[in-house]
């Protein structure tokens, strides 16, 4: 079962590739300084989720003006994703939940992902957006069952003009 709107959010600790080399993003440290979305991603270098980030890149005023930081989650390690940013241009920070424990504790990773397509890795997140806000609630959440369905990004902001 996923994160539910109201629940605490999971705190959690993942790695982060920046110029300075692998730093560590620890969700608490962020709890209270603004609002977070959390977007959940299947992989890096892939078509869906490289137009997903590279359009939140482009609009990322839309989010800094609302006070909130945007975070984009894979299962990719964090030089694989660093690599993936370079080239397509992605400015979000991207977290590496290598081992899916954070897809799996807020309820986002598949079983077998992508089955019909010999892709049956489990632990894969499915593409889902959270937003958190300065006490650490979820005041939206959302879950896309296909990979190729992207969230609601106007209802992401919706929450966030809401708090």
């Amino acid at each position: 079962m996923s994160v539910k709107v109201g629940d605490q959010a999971p705190d959690f600790t993942l790695v982060t590739k920046t110029a300075e080399g692998p730093q560590l993003f620890k969700l608490g440290e962020h709890i209270g300084k603004s609002n977070l979305v959390l977007l959940f991603v299947p992989m890096a270098f892939t078509g869906v989720c490289t137009t997903e980030f590279c359009d939140i890149s482009a609009g990322i005023k839309d989010y800094e003006a609302l006070d909130a930081k945007v975070i984009g989650i894979s299962g990719d390690n964090p030089f694989a994703q660093a690599a993936w940013a370079e080239k397509e241009g992605i400015t979000i920070p991207l977290l590496s939940d290598y081992e899916h424990a954070v897809a799996k504790a807020y309820g986002v990773a598949y079983d077998q992902f992508l089955p019909e397509a010999n892709l049956i890795m489990g632990g894969v997140a499915k593409r889902s957006a959270f937003v958190i806000d300065k006490d650490g609630l979820v005041q939206y959440a959302e879950v896309q069952e296909h990979p190729k369905d992207l969230p609601d990004f106007e209802a992401v902001k919706a929450a966030l003009k809401a708090l």
